[in-house]
């Protein structure tokens, strides 16, 4: 199998406290990215969560909350009940 080396910019306190880590669990630096394009590969999807800040942290949570209520229950809510809710959360 062919190698190649990877170039990539990151702060420096950033790569000396990741240095770190890695020499914590017992690996190098090469041996954690090459884990993470592993997975990434392997999953097809970052293995953390990428969103943008849209909404407060609170109101995102409230309406995922409801999200899952609505989905829990077999009762069907008309679009003005939803959006009466969703200007209720919103304030």
């Amino acid at each position: 199998m062919e190698t190649l080396n990877l170039s990539v910019r990151v702060d420096a306190n950033d790569k000396k406290n990741f240095e770190q880590f890695c020499n914590n669990v017992g690996m190098n630096v090469s041996t954690a990215i090459n884990m993470f394009i592993k997975a990434v590969l392997r999953e097809q999807k970052l293995p953390f969560e990428v969103r943008a800040k849209t909404f407060d942290n609170t109101v995102y949570e409230k309406l995922q909350e409801a999200e899952i209520e609505i989905s829990n229950t077999s009762k069907r809510y008309s679009k003005e009940e939803i959006l009466e809710s969703m200007n209720n959360i919103i304030g």
